[in-house]
């Protein structure tokens, strides 16, 4: 594995995959202040007040990871964090009467209409640089705390209208917010073991779920990066000298994966969900949705479906929401096909298929689903065949529906990593046949089906 320093570019790449986790879920379909869904908008990383009353619901105030660093040169190593969270920001518009301003819900300027409602205000902490030497060295590292003040804060944007006329304002208001960041290393089989905790550590309490929201930390990730001669370790994919110490590590609400381009291992993002290592925005992907992990296919079609008074109430709701109807009304449609999404091989490719795609039966002639077969309970098991599901690896919860119940076969089928896995429709389902045409079937593995063949009940007899 490679150390250095994380140059701001990395970063900079990195930062767009932590804006992607720091957005996730802050507007849900159809991007209304009137649908229910946005009522609560904030859905992970929410670090609440610790002096919350019950009726709050406030979330835990804390959260925790923990990460791998190995030396991987003679420099010093250091190691730069930073906080990077949402700040809830009121945004309430306001009608000019008589001088002054009186709240109101709405206010329509022109034929635009502008509502009172919630956003959020980005917030990026730099932490102070950390010493994990003594740990690389097999000592521990002096733990280093800070406190982390946000301001709280007011705006006024004026409101007029074509005429000029001043006709009322919008008023955003933020409340302070007060936090405590721990970063401590200690050795661990020759390896650092790095830790950043965070902690809502604001005085105030809060009686209500608004309160809560109002002095929470909402999508609080970190993103961390190794510099000088340390470098990162995946604790997804450790190495063998390190999957002891990888095993080791504990994670509180906060999932720490290596992150900028594949192979560099100078930064870790660490984040309220969980990631693979080097995760990527999509290229076809056109924008930002914020909408808790949909397809952005789904979404731009369901936005393009909207009557107008509905894109209005969402242009209304938040500049982002505007952003993204604005965005689906002006795209193509060669965008919109592009967003159809792309199979991407897996690399390096293990034989040549020449034009036929790797994941299509017709690439390798040894594979044949209609007539493959599988030997289960001394029983050869193809398409046709009746056998009996028991579901036991509980991959899909679902599944357990099909406990017991008698289906058919109809393929037999191996994956790129040498399983098998047997395509079945129920047999007393009057959609079966339907379901077989479209190729909608049940999955399981061998072990999960007992044959019911004549072949197996001649056995039986002759075998009493």
């Amino acid at each position: 594995m490679t150390g250095g320093t994380a140059a701001t570019g990395s970063l900079d790449r990195v930062r767009g995959i932590a804006d992607a986790v720091l957005y996730e879920g802050y507007l849900l379909y159809p991007y209304r202040a009137s649908s229910s869904k946005n009522q609560s908008r904030w859905q992970f990383g929410v670090l609440g007040p610790p002096r919350a009353e019950p009726a709050s619901f406030a979330e835990d105030p804390r959260l925790e990871m923990q990460c791998l660093l190995e030396a991987t040169g003679a420099d010093s190593p250091s190691v730069e964090s930073r906080l990077r969270f949402l700040q809830h920001q009121t945004r309430t518009v306001e009608r000019r009467v008589d001088g002054g301003h009186v709240p109101v819900g709405e206010l329509v300027v022109d034929g635009v209409t502008l509502l009172s409602w919630q956003e959020a205000h980005e917030c990026e902490v730099v932490l102070p640089a950390y010493d994990p030497g003594p740990a690389l060295a097999g000592a521990d590292a002096a733990p280093v705390r800070t406190r982390v003040e946000v301001p709280g804060g007011e705006e006024v944007e004026v409101v007029r209208d074509a005429g000029g006329a001043r006709v009322g304002r919008i008023v955003r208001r933020r409340s302070p917010l007060v936090a405590q960041v721990e970063i401590r290393a200690e050795p661990d089989d020759g390896y650092a073991r790095l830790s950043v905790a965070v902690a809502n550590d604001h005085p105030e309490t809060a009686a209500g779920k608004e309160d809560a929201l109002r002095l929470a930390l909402i999508s609080a990730h970190m993103l961390v990066s190794a510099a000088g001669g340390a470098g990162f370790v995946s604790l997804l994919e450790p190495p063998a000298a390190a999957a002891a110490a990888a095993a080791r590590c504990r994670q509180h609400r906060c999932f720490p994966v290596l992150a900028g381009l594949p192979g560099s291992t100078d930064v870790v993002l660490g984040s309220p969900i969980i990631l693979y290592d080097h995760p990527e925005i999509a290229e076809e992907s056109a924008g930002a949705l914020f909408d808790s992990t949909e397809i952005d296919e789904i979404l731009t079609l369901r936005v393009m479906t909207m009557t107008d008074e509905e894109k209005a109430e969402a242009r209304a709701t938040d500049p982002r929401a505007a952003e993204i109807v604005d965005r689906c009304d002006a795209m193509s449609d060669d965008a919109l096909q592009q967003l159809h999404g792309a199979l991407r091989s897996p690399e390096p490719r293990l034989f040549d298929t020449g034009e036929v795609p790797w994941w299509d039966p017709a690439a390798d002639e040894s594979v044949r689903p209609e007539v493959d077969s599988v030997v289960v309970d001394g029983v050869r098991v193809a398409k046709g065949s009746l056998v009996r599901v028991h579901p036991s690896r509980r991959a899909d919860a679902q599944d357990l529906f099909f406990a017991d119940r008698v289906a058919r076969v109809t393929a037999v089928l191996s994956d790129v990593d040498g399983g098998t896995h047997v395509a079945l429709v129920l047999a007393d389902d009057p959609a079966a046949d339907l379901h077989e045409w479209y190729g909608r079937y049940l999955y399981f593995a061998p072990d999960e089906i007992e044959p019911l063949d004549q072949a197996r009940e001649a056995r039986e007899e002759s075998h009493p």
